[in-house]
Formats: C-alpha cells, structure tokens, sequence
C-alpha cells in the first residue's frame, strides 16, 4: 500500500476548526511541523487550529507550509469534512444511545491492530489490507457492539461501515456468519438511517447465527467423544478393540469425557440461554419440539451451580485459579463435567430440535422479547436495539 514516510492530512471542523493527522514511519517529523506550526494536539492524536480569525488562519496554513518542508512531510487538503464530527452526527441519530471516538493510526503499523477485531470479509477489509488507513471512527452502543467507519478509498465521498467484535471467531472470509461491510453516503442522516434498517438487523442476525455455529460446533466436539465413551461401554473393549478386563477403569474414562466434555459445554451454556428465547415453536413448522425445548432450558437451568462456580474460579480476584496445576484444573473440569453430565447428554439427544428452531428464530424481534441472564451472556456482546420509527430518532 502506498506510505509516504512523513504526511499531514488536513479538513474542517465546525467545531474544532481545522484538524491536522499526522501519518507515515516518519509521522513524528509531521507532529513537530504541527506544533511549530502552532497547532494543538488532542488526546486522540489529532491536531488542531482554529478559523474563526480569518488572519490567523492564513498565517498558520503558511508557518504549517514551511514547516512541513523543512521537516519533509507532505500536507493533504482533504475533500471531506472531519470524520470525527461524521461519526458523531451519525451516532446521534442511530436507535438508543451510541458515541463516536476517533483513532488515529498514525504509524502504518498501528493500522493492523483492526485485524483481530474486524469481523468483516467485504469491501472494508480489502481497504484496510490495501490502503493506508490514517485514522477511523468507532460507533459504539454502550453494550458491546462496535462498529468501524472510515472513509472509502478510491471514492470523493462516501464511507464504508463493518462490525467489530473481541469474540474469538473463524476465518472471516469463509465463515458464513460474518456480517459484510456497508457503503455509506455522505449524508449522515441517510447513513444513520440505513446503519439502522439494514446493517444492524443484518449484524444481529449475524451474531445470532455466529451463536448458533458456535453451540453446534461445541456439541459436534462432544458427541464424537461421547460416541467413543459409550462404545467402550456398550462393548467392555477398548476403541483399539482390546478387552476391558477391570470394569472400574469406566470411572476413569467418564472423568476423561467429563474432563473434555466441560471445555466444549461452557461455550454451549454462554450463548444457549439467549439463543432459547428466541426460540417459538408454535410460529414454526415444528411445533412438536416445544416439549424438547422445554428439556433443553431445563437442563441449562440445572447447570447453572456448575457455570458460576467456573466463572467465579477464572475471575477470582485472589488468584486462586493461578495457583492451580494442569492436573488440578483437569480435576476441576471432570468434577463440572460430571455435574452436567444429565444436561450434556439432553444437548447430545436434541441438537436437531435446537438447530431447526435456533434458525428459525428472529433476532431482535417478537422471539427475543425476554433476555437471559447477565452471568450467562458476561462475554459476549448484546445484541443492538431494534430500529425505533423515524420520528422517534433523535
């Protein structure tokens, strides 16, 4: 991607006056031109210079002129407006309450701190892999969600949009559930207007169904090794064909599978609860499964001791957790496995029931009207408000 050593990229502010970003490996030699220059620096990086005196304006566009040469960078005189006032007038207008903060990634390496975050595989994520991206706006809800606005590269207006998120996932180019970045136009009203009735409902759906791939996938790991387990059972062999020639060592491959199971049945019991209540058969063309739900958000609720004792022991503020050795926290694992083993194997008998329902279900509408419980939900972000009517918009 194209990266001048020392550049300075300059646009208005209706409140701030004329803001300054410095970029490039050299980005520090751009900063002393600006604060020879005379301009103020903010907490985010930026600079800035006020224009309400016409005379001084010209004067200090002149000294940043001069200083820019004799410190080598090249000034940019932007075509748009601030983008940290774009952010903010969009923020204003979305449903609930959201704000806009502007990062700046002066050195060319700080750009790729957005990979681990960005779950994006369109037009945004070519951007930033192909263009140098100075600086961006961070929509934020206050309950997690995140989203990344910058300018579009190659385009005299218009912005793209995609989600962020701390949550593990899978490769976003491959992974069916990753929500796809937005065009936006330079109005911010229709942009907010079009983030809220077309890329929010498409970013809960994609959450809702990253939740769904996620508890399919942790049942999967779970079956093949409860297949294993109940095999040995059944036969009194080992899975090598061996004969299981002291009956008690049964106990020993339980703990195992329990050991195991838990590492899976954890993701199952963060992101089921949410998923359930959304779940209604009766609007389904499987209303039978309503008695397997039911058994289902039983034995969510009955693994419930076993879930906060594992929360409670990896944020232990006294460090209890740390002090643990490899055997011991196997230990603990297989006695939690062990407690939901009931619950595991009414996950192991329903999965279809849950599947067919969970894409079934409607996220942020008349199936997600009762929320589950905050402890089960603390790692993963909470779905944005459905879009209010337009008079209601701030």
């Amino acid at each position: 991607m194209p990266n001048p050593s020392a550049e300075i990229t300059l646009s208005t502010s209706r409140t701030l006056g004329l803001v300054a970003i410095a970029s490039g490996d050299r980005y520090q030699q751009a900063n002393h031109a600006l604060a020879e220059a005379g301009f103020s620096r903010l907490l985010n990086g930026a600079y800035t210079a006020s224009l309400s005196d016409a005379q001084s304006a010209r004067h200090t566009a002149s000294a940043l002129l001069h200083r820019a040469h004799e410190h080598g960078a090249t000034v940019i005189a932007s075509t748009r407006p601030y983008l940290g006032d774009f952010g903010t007038e969009i923020a204003a207008q979305l449903p609930g309450t959201w704000s806009a903060e502007l990062e700046v990634y002066s050195h060319p390496l700080w750009q790729e701190d957005l990979w681990p975050a960005l779950w994006e595989a369109g037009e945004i994520h070519r951007a930033i892999e192909d263009h140098r991206i100075p600086f961006a706006s961070v929509l934020k809800n206050g309950t997690g969600t995140e989203l990344l606005l910058i300018e579009r590269p190659g385009h005299p207006s218009g912005y793209l949009l995609g989600a962020l998120t701390d949550h593990e996932k899978e490769d976003v180019r491959n992974d069916p559930a990753t929500p796809r970045s937005f065009v936006l136009p330079a109005d911010p009203g229709l942009a907010a207007s079009a983030i809220s009735h077309t890329f929010l409902p498409a970013y809960r759906r994609a959450l809702h169904n990253r939740d769904v791939n996620s508890v399919l996938s942790a049942l999967e790991r779970i079956r093949e090794e409860h297949q294993t387990l109940q095999a040995i059972k059944d036969s009194g062999r080992y899975s090598d064909g061996v004969p299981l020639k002291n009956p008690r060592l049964l106990a020993g491959f339980e703990r195992d599978f329990a050991n195991q199971a838990w590492l899976s049945f954890h993701d199952v019991l963060e992101h089921a609860p949410g998923l359930l209540t959304r779940c209604r058969p009766a609007a389904t063309p499987w209303p039978e499964d309503a008695a397997a739900l039911i058994r289902l958000r039983e034995a969510v609720a009955n693994s419930q001791d076993a879930w906060n004792q594992w929360n409670d022991l990896r944020h232990d503020p006294w460090g209890i957790p740390r002090a643990l050795s490899h055997h011991e926290w196997s230990q603990v694992r297989g006695q939690l496995g062990l407690a939901v083993l009931p619950a595991i194997e009414a996950w192991l008998a329903h999965t279809d029931v849950f599947e067919r329902q969970a894409r079934a279900a409607v996220p942020g509408g008349a199936a997600a009207l009762s929320a589950p419980s905050p402890r089960m939900l603390a790692a993963r972000p909470a779905l944005p408000p459905s879009p209010r009517p337009a008079a209601a918009h701030r």
